[in-house]
């Protein structure tokens, strides 16, 4: 990818909307627009943009683990099915 190749002015997006739109369904290529001379703006496929959500929800989700494990928030595998198995019975119990 050649990001310098996408990089254009607002102007040019409002001119050629539709074929920024097919070009970036069809490189999966993000397309920037700028605004003075400035990126301001990155336009993306709906595929790469969830893509991209769902490795910032897995990388923060590990980013949490590795503080619970840090904190000593852990619990070892035994005990945790132990604690699962009580649980069960509780509710069972309650029928």
């Amino acid at each position: 990818m050649n990001p310098l190749k996408h990089i254009q002015a607002v102007s040019f997006l409002a001119t050629n909307i539709s074929d920024v739109i097919k070009q970036v369904q069809a490189t999966r290529e993000p397309f920037m627009i700028t605004v003075d001379g400035k990126i301001q703006v990155v336009v993306q496929d709906i595929l790469s943009y969830q893509r991209t959500r769902d490795q910032i929800a897995l990388l923060k989700m590990l980013a949490l683990g590795q503080k619970a494990i840090e904190d000593g928030n852990v619990t070892d595998h035994d005990n945790f099915f132990a604690e699962l198995e009580a649980e069960d019975e509780e509710v069972g119990s309650e029928d």
